[in-house]
Protein backbone atom coordinates (compact mmCIF):
# COMPACT_ATOMS: atom_id res chain seq x y z
CA UNK A 1 0.00 0.00 0.00
CA UNK A 2 1.31 3.22 -1.08
CA UNK A 3 0.33 6.10 1.71
CA UNK A 4 0.44 9.59 0.16
CA UNK A 5 -0.05 13.04 2.24
CA UNK A 6 -1.42 15.91 0.68
CA UNK A 7 -3.15 19.20 2.08
CA UNK A 8 -7.22 18.58 2.21
CA UNK A 9 -8.50 20.22 -0.98
CA UNK A 10 -11.81 21.35 -1.37
CA UNK A 11 -13.76 22.26 -4.34
CA UNK A 12 -13.89 25.88 -4.94
CA UNK A 13 -17.90 27.26 -5.60
CA UNK A 14 -17.54 28.20 -8.86
CA UNK A 15 -15.37 26.28 -11.80
CA UNK A 16 -15.13 22.12 -10.94
CA UNK A 17 -10.97 22.40 -11.73
CA UNK A 18 -10.45 24.93 -9.03
CA UNK A 19 -9.15 23.77 -5.71
CA UNK A 20 -8.19 25.61 -2.52
CA UNK A 21 -6.29 24.46 0.11
CA UNK A 22 -7.21 24.87 3.40
CA UNK A 23 -4.41 25.51 6.55
CA UNK A 24 -3.61 23.48 9.19
CA UNK A 25 -5.48 20.73 7.95
CA UNK A 26 -3.95 17.78 6.25
CA UNK A 27 -4.96 14.22 4.49
CA UNK A 28 -3.24 10.94 3.95
CA UNK A 29 -4.66 8.69 1.06
CA UNK A 30 -4.88 5.23 3.07
CA UNK A 31 -7.69 3.30 0.82
CA UNK A 32 -9.54 4.20 -2.94
CA UNK A 33 -11.50 0.90 -3.51
CA UNK A 34 -14.14 0.10 -5.92
CA UNK A 35 -17.03 -1.29 -3.47
CA UNK A 36 -19.29 -4.18 -4.50
CA UNK A 37 -22.34 -1.85 -4.92
CA UNK A 38 -21.59 -0.73 -8.80
CA UNK A 39 -21.11 2.62 -9.11
CA UNK A 40 -19.51 3.17 -5.73
CA UNK A 41 -16.24 3.38 -4.42
CA UNK A 42 -14.80 3.35 -0.60
CA UNK A 43 -11.95 5.65 0.02
CA UNK A 44 -9.95 6.17 3.46
CA UNK A 45 -7.87 9.12 4.60
CA UNK A 46 -6.18 9.90 7.96
CA UNK A 47 -6.89 13.91 8.36
CA UNK A 48 -4.88 15.43 10.90
CA UNK A 49 -5.74 19.01 12.53
CA UNK A 50 -4.35 21.71 13.72
CA UNK A 51 -5.83 23.04 16.90
CA UNK A 52 -8.10 26.06 15.89
CA UNK A 53 -8.07 24.99 12.17
CA UNK A 54 -10.88 23.27 10.24
CA UNK A 55 -12.32 22.45 6.86
CA UNK A 56 -15.67 24.71 5.90
CA UNK A 57 -19.17 23.56 5.39
CA UNK A 58 -19.22 20.76 2.62
CA UNK A 59 -20.76 17.88 1.76
CA UNK A 60 -19.82 14.52 -0.07
CA UNK A 61 -21.30 12.41 -2.48
CA UNK A 62 -21.70 9.99 -0.01
CA UNK A 63 -21.62 8.58 3.63
CA UNK A 64 -18.88 9.20 6.03
CA UNK A 65 -17.77 8.04 9.15
CA UNK A 66 -15.09 9.26 11.15
CA UNK A 67 -12.99 7.46 14.15
CA UNK A 68 -11.10 9.93 16.34
CA UNK A 69 -7.46 8.68 16.67
CA UNK A 70 -6.19 11.31 19.34
CA UNK A 71 -7.46 14.89 20.31
CA UNK A 72 -10.45 16.34 20.09
CA UNK A 73 -12.71 16.90 16.89
CA UNK A 74 -15.51 18.75 16.34
CA UNK A 75 -18.28 18.06 13.56
CA UNK A 76 -21.11 20.68 12.81
CA UNK A 77 -24.12 19.51 10.87
CA UNK A 78 -26.42 22.35 9.43
CA UNK A 79 -29.31 22.37 11.50
CA UNK A 80 -28.50 20.23 14.28
CA UNK A 81 -26.23 20.74 17.74
CA UNK A 82 -22.33 20.39 17.47
CA UNK A 83 -21.03 17.45 17.95
CA UNK A 84 -17.57 16.74 19.99
CA UNK A 85 -15.86 13.91 19.51
CA UNK A 86 -12.36 12.74 21.74
CA UNK A 87 -10.19 9.83 21.13
CA UNK A 88 -12.06 6.85 20.32
CA UNK A 89 -15.35 8.12 19.55
CA UNK A 90 -16.91 8.25 16.08
CA UNK A 91 -19.47 9.88 14.29
CA UNK A 92 -21.59 9.02 11.11
CA UNK A 93 -22.52 12.17 8.51
CA UNK A 94 -24.87 10.86 5.92
CA UNK A 95 -24.85 11.40 2.13
CA UNK A 96 -25.07 14.87 1.60
CA UNK A 97 -25.31 16.35 4.56
CA UNK A 98 -24.16 19.90 5.17
CA UNK A 99 -21.20 19.92 7.94
CA UNK A 100 -18.00 21.84 8.76
CA UNK A 101 -15.43 20.14 11.30
CA UNK A 102 -12.91 21.53 13.26
CA UNK A 103 -10.21 21.15 16.19
CA UNK A 104 -11.58 23.28 19.29
CA UNK A 105 -8.73 21.84 21.41
CA UNK A 106 -5.29 22.88 22.48
CA UNK A 107 -3.32 19.87 21.30
CA UNK A 108 -3.31 18.10 17.12
CA UNK A 109 -6.33 16.34 16.57
CA UNK A 110 -6.68 12.98 14.06
CA UNK A 111 -8.89 11.10 12.47
CA UNK A 112 -9.74 8.57 9.91
CA UNK A 113 -12.66 9.06 7.92
CA UNK A 114 -13.92 6.09 5.84
CA UNK A 115 -16.59 7.61 2.43
CA UNK A 116 -18.60 5.32 0.76
CA UNK A 117 -18.95 7.25 -1.45
CA UNK A 118 -20.47 8.29 -6.12
CA UNK A 119 -17.32 6.64 -8.02
CA UNK A 120 -15.81 9.63 -9.80
CA UNK A 121 -17.20 12.68 -8.13
CA UNK A 122 -15.37 15.27 -6.19
CA UNK A 123 -15.30 13.68 -2.40
CA UNK A 124 -15.31 17.04 -0.76
CA UNK A 125 -17.84 20.19 -2.23
CA UNK A 126 -17.89 23.34 -0.52
CA UNK A 127 -21.14 24.43 1.02
CA UNK A 128 -23.26 27.62 -0.84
Amino acid sequence: MNMKTTPVFVLALLGAATWAQVAGVRRTDLLRHDSVVPGREVVQVRVDVDPGHGVPRHTHPGDEVLYVLEGTLEYMPDGKAPVTLKAGQSVFIPAGTIHAARNPGTGDGAGIATYIVEKGKPLITLAK
